[in-house]
C-alpha cells in the first residue's frame, strides 16, 4: 500500500508550520506509522533543529533532486523512533529556485512505497516554494493562529489548493490558541475562523510554553504524554489515521513550563 502525503502550510510565516510538521510527524511515528518529514524551506532550514538532526546532516533534497546524492544517503533517520521517523533536510545555502515542482513530485512518489506519511514542510509565502511543496501532496493541512491577517493569508492559500489536482479536501490546525483570549473575546473564536475559511478541523492548539522549551532542546512536545499541546497534536495523529476523536475543550491551562518552575 502506497504511503499519504500532506503538505503543512499557511502562506503567513510564523503561525508555527514546521513545529506542527514535526510534532505530527512524531505523533505519527508513536503510533507505529513510517514516517519521512521534508523541508522545503530552501536556505532558511530548521526542521532538522526542531528535530534535534542539524548535525546529522551529509546531504539534502536538492543533491536528491540533481542526482549529487541517492535519496537513501540523504534520509536522516531520528534513532528515537526506531525505523519509523526520517528527515530529508532543505540545503542551508541555496537559492529559492534550486528545486523545481516536478523534482519535488518525483521524490514523494519514490518514498510512498516505503512511508505510511510524507509530510512537506512548506516556506512560507505562495511563490516557489509554495508550488514545489503541493507538487507533490495528496492533500493540505492549513495552519493559522486566530488573529485577523493570519486567516486572510491561509484564505488565499485555501483557494489556491482548491485549485489544484489534490485529491484529499484541506484540512485546518488553528494554532497557538490562547484560552483567555478566546473567552474575553479579544481573539476569533474556532467557529468563526472555521466559517471563514470553510474548510474541516483537524485540531486546535493551544499556546503552550512547553513547545518552545522542547523545541529549544531538538525535541518535539509530543514526548511528553502529560502536556496540553502534546495531547492536542496525539489527537490530530489519530484523526489522520481515521479515527472519530473529540476536540479538546479550550480552557484556561496551568500545566506550561513557566507555570510549573514557579508553582512547584
Amino acid at each position: 500500500m502506497m504511503g499519504t502525503s500532506y503538505v503543512v502550510t499557511s502562506g503567513k510565516g510564523g503561525v508555527g508550520k514546521t513545529t506542527t510538521s514535526a510534532n505530527i510527524g512524531t505523533a505519527l511515528a508513536l503510533r507505529g506509522k513510517r514516517v519521512v518529514l521534508l523541508d522545503l524551506d530552501i536556505g532558511l532550514r530548521n526542521l532538522d533543529a526542531v528535530l534535534g538532526l542539524s548535525n546529522r546532516i551529509i546531504y539534502d533534497i536538492v543533491d536528491v533532486a540533481t542526482g549529487r546524492a541517492k535519496l537513501r544517503q540523504a534520509l536522516i533517520k531520528d534513532k528515537r523512533f526506531d525505523d519509523n521517523l526520517y528527515l530529508l533536510p532543505a540545503p542551508q545555502n541555496a537559492d529559492k529556485d534550486a528545486l523545481e515542482p516536478e523534482q519535488v513530485a518525483a521524490i514523494v512518489a519514490e518514498l510512498k512505497p516505503d512511508f505510511d506519511f510524507i509530510i512537506l514542510d512548506s516556506p512560507a509565502g505562495i511563490e516557489q516554494g509554495f508550488r514545489n511543496a503541493i507538487a507533490g501532496a495528496d492533500g493540505a493541512i492549513v495552519v493559522t493562529t486566530p488573529e485577523v491577517s493570519a486567516v486572510s493569508d491561509a484564505d488565499r492559500v485555501v483557494g489556491l489548493i482548491e485549485q489544484s489536482n489534490m485529491s484529499l479536501p484541506p484540512k485546518l490546525i488553528i494554532n497557538r490558541v490562547r484560552p483567555h483570549m478566546v473567552q474575553n473575546g479579544t481573539a476569533m473564536d474556532v467557529d468563526e475562523v472555521t466559517q471563514h475559511l470553510g474548510i474541516d478541523l483537524l485540531g486546535l492548539i493551544t499556546d503552550d510554553d512547553d513547545v518552545i522549551v522542547q523545541s529549544n532542546k531538538g525535541e518535539t512536545v509530543v514526548m511528553d504524554p502529560d502536556d496540553d499541546a502534546s495531547k492536542r497534536y496525539r489527537n490530530v495523529a489519530r484523526r489522520l489515521l481515521g479515527e472519530t476523536v473529540a476536540l479538546l475543550p479550550v480552557t484556561e491551562q496551568k500545566t506550561g513550563f513557566w507555570h510549573r518552575l514557579f508553582h512547584r
